[in-house]
């Protein structure tokens, strides 16, 4: 079972922040614990600072793994420069090197179904090399969500997505990946 952190608790902006950041915070709460608390207590006052250091060794981590923005730059330019099949291929690669079991759809709405750990999430990137998507693709990708069954659904593109497509998707728990993530997928 996989536990779900809200992506504005103060852990969710920690791990998307630089891994410097947690450790400024553990800083802070070990001199505030020196200055504010009897001595008795300061080994006490530091040890609340215990979450923040696995924070930031994880943030490091992550960070540590992340393409640079060189390498998510060409990987990007790489990607639309792909046909449709190698594309598809290195999709499909990347999410298999994520242990997701990946089964190619036939459908105009999606184009992959990837499970793992019982969870079912559709993939829609027929439509990567668009250079502005709407809400339309999104519409389609939510409706075979919910007709199958899914409990995910993926958006994937190049190009930009418009301000109310954004807004569908984070209405309707679309995941948009472009950019970074995308990078990180195909690398």
């Amino acid at each position: 079972m996989k536990l779900k952190m809200s992506k504005n608790s103060l852990f969710a902006i920690l791990l998307r922040s630089p891994w410097w950041i947690s450790f400024c915070v553990v800083a802070v709460i070990a001199l505030a614990s020196r200055a504010l608390l009897p001595d008795g207590y300061v080994a006490f006052g530091v040890m609340g600072s215990f979450p923040f250091v696995v924070i930031g060794f994880m943030a490091a981590w992550r960070q540590s793994r992340a393409p640079s923005p060189v390498q998510q730059a060409n990987t990007l330019q790489q990607a639309g420069a792909m046909s449709w099949r190698d594309f598809s291929s290195a999709v499909e690669q990347g999410f298999g090197r994520q242990a997701y079991r990946v089964t190619r759809l036939s459908s105009p709405a999606a184009d992959f179904k990837l499970e793992k750990n019982g969870q079912t999430t559709l993939v829609s990137c027929q439509r990567w090399k668009a250079t502005n998507q709407g809400v339309q693709a999104l519409r389609e990708l939510l409706a075979l969500q919910k007709s199958q069954g899914a409990d995910h659904s993926i958006f994937i593109s190049l190009g930009q997505v418009t301000n109310t497509a954004q807004k569908f998707a984070q209405a309707n728990s679309v995941l948009l990946m472009s950019d970074a993530p995308l990078a990180q997928l195909l690398g």
